[in-house]
């Protein structure tokens, strides 16, 4: 299991290198996370969900993601509440206080998920959640020392280097514990580092000396780690882009989910892909407008309204700018939100921005699957994935922006302005898909690349794995899982 010394310190990348190493040197492997907190999810064959780093994990480990890879996931609708996913179905929203009341009694499914798939591989690599340290929360506990004691999973921690203060991270850690808790640590990694590794010989004896633990590993900082997908919002700024001619800005809304869907783009070398923070204002050189995927709708339209940009990305289409709304940007597009018995928050109508003649209606039955569809207009097929609730109707989705083919019939899917400026889909992951990116692109005047985005993804992932066998001790984790 790898756990870390505090929140980001690079946990889901170590364990995605680990599986792709592991699964490299001939092994079974699966990858597992007993509590992930994201609006990042993805869809599994099954039609449920799972964290997007696990869904990255499983691609690691050249399997097909299941839902057991991540059996309790917490999706935030609010500063305090978050809707609780168990076993890739949606149990109950609840506030943090009574989460911690709550949580003792998800270790059952998640102790059989584990096992479930243990019985499967050679091989678990098991990702923490925040970090042991945090005390305050080990009663109860499913997502680190609990989950560790209780299934006897011994634990290596990740310290990060590059925030400063990771010896004080890791003894930090070792003095708060509890002797139990300690005694399944079998060693730690630093993470992050820049420049040369000999100038922390010091600080791991130190390391070394105050927590007895030892050292398995200096892991230099991975230049390509944007490439990945990523599931922490506060991630979008730090991911590279093309520096093109082409301006693509995407709203980063209070509730964001699903943004990964603007990784393909990045990669587009005509694209520059900007993201457009609280209190800033929509450029006027922008050439395309994403309103992404939200967990809360209504919020996030009074949100989008508070920073006044309702007002910009309206001035942008009158300039005969183009714009795209996916899932619950999707929603925003049409005149009303209704949300008669409170899914989200207070039951009532929002006013959305009008760019679409459609309305949406917002149901506690949610639709979670994986989809095979083809682009309405240039007929190209593609693969995507849909998670969300409401049902959107109105004339303008008679010109839809894609044909969904399920097992025995066609249906419809988002709506296009007759003048094409503006286009809404509830379909996630469609640029992931080589064809309908380029296509969807020359209709926008603009040469897409040559670039496969899965292929580039394996390539850093097998990069991942190398850059780990060079400064990690491979054997070590091995030999520390008895």
């Amino acid at each position: 299991m790898i756990q870390g010394a505090g929140s980001n310190v690079g946990k889901s990348l170590v364990v995605a290198g680990l599986c792709r190493a592991l699964s490299n040197r001939g092994y079974d492997v699966r990858p597992f996370k007993p509590q992930n907190m994201s609006n990042n999810a993805a869809a599994v064959a099954d039609g449920k969900e799972i964290g997007r780093a696990q869904h990255l994990q499983a691609r690691a480990c050249r399997v097909q993601p299941v839902t057991d890879m991540n059996p309790v996931l917490l999706k935030p609708e609010s500063e305090t509440g978050s809707q609780v996913i168990v076993q890739g179905e949606r149990l109950t929203t609840v506030q943090a206080r009574e989460y911690a009341m709550l949580k003792p009694t998800l270790l059952k499914a998640v102790i059989e998920s584990y096992h479930r798939l243990a019985e499967s591989a050679d091989i678990v690599v098991v990702e923490g959640a925040g970090s042991p340290a945090e005390t305050n929360l080990r009663k109860g506990d499913i997502a680190n020392m609990g989950f560790a004691c209780r299934a006897n999973v011994p634990v290596l921690l990740v310290g990060d280097i590059d925030r400063g203060g990771v010896i004080a991270q890791l003894a930090g850690t070792k003095a708060v514990i509890s002797p139990e808790d300690a005694s399944m640590v079998q060693g730690f990694i630093i993470n992050k580092f820049r420049g040369d590794v000999r100038l922390f010989e010091e600080g791991i004896s130190t390391i070394e000396r105050y927590t007895g633990w030892s050292s398995l590993g200096i892991i230099p900082w991975f230049n390509k780690v944007g490439i990945l997908p990523s599931e922490d919002a506060q991630d979008l700024c730090q991911k590279p882009s093309r520096n093109g001619k082409v301006k693509v800005v995407c709203l980063a809304l209070s509730r964001i989910s699903n943004f990964d869907d603007l990784d393909p783009l990045r990669m587009e070398s005509g694209l520059t892909v900007e993201i457009l923070r609280p209190n800033q204002v929509l450029p006027c050189d922008t050439d395309i407008v994403i309103i992404p995927g939200s967990k809360s709708t209504c919020a996030d339209l009074a949100f989008l309204r508070r920073n006044c940009w309702d007002i910009d990305v309206l001035s942008h289409v009158r300039r005969g700018g183009h714009v795209l709304g996916i899932c619950g940007g999707y929603q925003m597009l049409g005149s009303i939100v209704r949300d008669p018995t409170g899914i989200e928050g207070a039951a009532g109508e929002t006013v959305g921005l009008g760019l679409l003649e459609v309305e949406t209606v917002m149901h506690a039955r949610k639709r979670v699957c994986e989809v095979a569809a083809n682009c309405a207009l240039s007929g190209s097929e593609f693969n995507a994935y849909e998670i969300h609730i409401g049902t959107t109707t109105g004339s303008d989705t008679a010109s839809p922006f894609a044909w969904i083919n399920d097992s025995c019939s066609v249906r419809p899917d988002g709506a296009v302005s007759s003048n094409g400026q503006i286009e809404g889909t509830y379909l996630h992951g469609l640029f992931a898909n080589d064809e309908f990116r380029r296509n969807w692109l020359r209709r926008k005047g603009i040469a897409g690349s040559s670039v496969s985005y899965n292929k580039e993804i394996d390539q850093v992932l097998d990069e991942l794995a190398e850059h780990l066998e060079m400064h990690l001790d491979i054997g070590a984790v091995i030999n520390s899982m008895g």
